[in-house]
């Protein structure tokens, strides 16, 4: 974990971890994010 997570101004949660090569990742969550049946977000139309 590099940033612990946090509730930013635009809604949901995100949190930021790194992988063993040190790449930084970005795990978020945002309840405004319309999912399919299959639970693949999707950003516009």
């Amino acid at each position: 974990i590099t940033h612990p997570a946090d509730a930013p101004p635009h809604g949901g949660f995100r949190g930021y971890v790194a992988d063993p090569d040190g790449h930084l990742w970005e795990i978020a969550w945002n309840p405004a994010w319309p999912m399919d049946a299959g639970g693949n977000v999707t950003f516009g139309t």
